[in-house]
């Protein structure tokens, strides 16, 4: 009864606005170590894996497929140790005038926060900042209205954690001017899904480095593992756009802890480890702007609430997502080397966010199966 509550409540979420190898756990006792397939950075080949090599359901793909083609999806991939086992693309671009296809950009939407978190962990190996920093040596004094023996509780960790403390029962969370930054809580006793202070570490990174965010965000990262894409400005948003097999090699980035081939990206395993783990003892489900599948509890975008539920109960336990609005999704399972990108507009039944993801998972738990 507490499940079907929660799902009706949290409807509309986010509609708002390491190693080479990797060990494969199998059904044997065994381990058979696998080579991790990392694409070209400078052509756009691409291995696959038959999913029949894998001994997965076709029916279940055509459930799966079916699925996404009636809840408004533009692009799919599920990839296996790197290699692209599912790739499908459906509808029409941004503008409605062009199939969507292998080349066709999209919004990440919140989605985006997370290579945000990976850009400050990068920032902060570079010894450009620290996440124990006070936010407003970066932001200057007075980037929020609060009186300034409160703005100085606020550091770079509270703005990667939701913990800001910030007034979140606001005309605009988007809003970062200091007038919409009003004081709720002393930082770090508060958590709650507040946009604003995420984007502010645009600024941050920004001022701490002397770069251009989509600058900084090339020169660290995309670059380095053939990711193309950009930062842009919508209102008081800055959101990533790109490609879907330029959201999976990000995610390739992450399921291998920051590392591409020999090239060691993010070097800062504690931060990594931080990031993906739950990092502060108010929402266990949330990371550094990473949501946590497994845990015991969670607070949804839009609540302040503690709820007894994990963020999905149909994916792995271990998965860690990128979730954004209309269903923008990077989801990781570490356990199977699993990669899901789901781009997309709104679903049909307007079931997005937590319900959507659910479904998903129900159908992709219908075609993966174990040999």
């Amino acid at each position: 009864m507490m499940r079907y509550l929660a799902m009706v409540f949290f409807l509309f979420f986010f509609g708002c606005k390491s190693d080479d190898e990797v060990i494969v756990i199998t059904d044997t006792p065994s381990e058979e170590v696998v080579p991790f397939y990392f694409p070209p950075i400078d052509t756009e080949e691409w291995e696959s894996t038959s999913y029949n090599d894998l001994g997965w359901s076709t029916d279940g793909f055509n459930e799966l497929r079916t699925f996404l083609a009636e809840s408004n999806t533009r692009a799919f991939l599920i990839l296996k140790d790197g290699k692209i086992v599912v790739e499908e693309y459906f509808g029409n671009n941004i503008l409605g005038t062009t199939p969507f296809n292998v080349s066709s950009q999209w919004y990440w939407a919140s989605a985006d926060k997370t290579l945000t978190a990976t850009l400050v962990g990068i920032a902060q190996q570079d010894g450009l900042l620290d996440i124990n920093d006070v936010s407003s040596d970066y932001l200057g004094e007075g980037w929020t209205s609060l009186p300034p023996e409160k703005e100085q509780l606020i550091k770079i960790q509270n703005q990667l954690t939701m913990s800001s403390g910030l007034e979140y029962d606001v005309d605009d969370l988007n809003c970062t001017l200091p007038s919409c930054l009003t004081y709720k809580a002393d930082a770090g006793s508060q958590w709650y899904y507040h946009n604003a202070p995420h984007t502010l570490l645009k600024n941050v990174i920004e001022n701490a480095s002397g770069l251009e965010y989509n600058t900084f965000t090339e020169q660290k990262l995309t670059d380095a593992i053939g990711m193309d894409g950009q930062w842009i400005a919508q209102g008081f948003n800055n959101v990533f756009w790109s490609t879907a097999r330029d959201m999976a090699r990000f995610g390739i980035l992450m399921l291998n802890k920051g590392k591409w081939v020999d090239l060691e990206i993010l070097l800062d395993m504690n931060y990594y480890d931080q990031m993906v783990n739950t990092s502060q003892n108010l929402n266990p489900s949330y990371g550094y702007l990473w949501w946590l599948n497994g845990k015991d509890s969670i607070i949804f975008p839009g609540f302040a609430a503690t709820f007894p539920v994990p963020l999905a109960q149909n994916a792995p336990e271990d998965m860690i997502a990128a979730m954004g609005t209309n269903g923008q999704f990077l989801q990781l399972v570490p356990s199977q080397n699993l990669i899901v990108v789901r781009m997309g507009e709104t679903p049909n039944n307007s079931a997005t966010g937590v319900a959507y993801n659910e479904d998903m998972w129900e159908k992709i738990n219908g075609f993966v199966s174990t040999p």
